[in-house]
């Protein structure tokens, strides 16, 4: 046997890359990012099933007036998860077959109990979320957020309630992001608008109500 032939039977060991985990060590909270939680197969595959879906642009109560919001947008969770913000009441849509696995992927990942997702479609840099917390009576106290992006990259901003601290993330295509510890008590976040960007982004915030 040559060389050539003993090299070309040997194993072919593929070894597949771990996602990075950077810790964010801020005041009042536990947040932390997983870099790549999905390859870009993986989100490409999603993206196109989220693609599919029937999403909406509901009006909300906004400083005394009603508004379309600047997304479109999606509740989806167990049948009991009714969610309540900004005035308006929203019942849940039944779980989409992949969403249900990626939940359950999410869970036996991080431990933590979901139940729910809100699912939100940046269809360009217009579209935004303002300041808020994830802090409706529906989630109990100090509850954990899990906020994966699919798409355009975009910027992801954390304040304090009380302290002059903020922090800013570029947030990226398979990125998933963990909010917990006592994140929602202290700090408001927000997605805001990049004017300049044209492509579309997908964040999928899974979140566990109480029964």
């Amino acid at each position: 046997m040559t060389e050539a032939q003993a090299g070309h039977n040997e194993r072919q060991v593929v070894t597949a890359a771990v996602p990075a985990i950077q810790r964010y060590f801020l005041p009042d909270a536990e947040v932390y990012l997983i870099s790549g939680f999905l390859t870009s197969h993986e989100s490409l595959q999603l993206r196109s099933q989220l693609a599919a879906l029937d999403w909406q642009q509901p009006h909300i109560r906004l400083y005394g007036r009603t508004v379309a919001i600047p997304r479109r947008q999606i509740w989806m969770g167990d049948p009991h998860c009714s969610y309540r913000y900004s005035g308006v009441t929203f019942q849940p849509e039944p779980w989409q077959a992949g969403l249900q696995q990626l939940c359950d992927r999410l869970v036996r990942h991080t431990g933590h109990p979901l139940n729910a997702v809100l699912l939100n479609h940046y269809q360009h840099g217009e579209h935004h979320m303002g300041w808020h917390s994830d802090d409706e009576p529906e989630l109990g106290q100090d509850p954990v957020i899990l906020s994966l992006s699919l798409g355009q990259t975009r910027r992801f901003d954390l304040k304090h309630k009380q302290l002059n601290t903020q922090l800013s993330l570029e947030l990226k295509d398979g990125d998933l992001l963990v909010m917990g510890g006592t994140c929602q008590r202290f700090w408001q976040h927000r997605v805001p608008k990049q004017t300049r960007l044209d492509a579309e982004r997908f964040n999928l915030t899974f979140r566990y109500l109480l029964p």
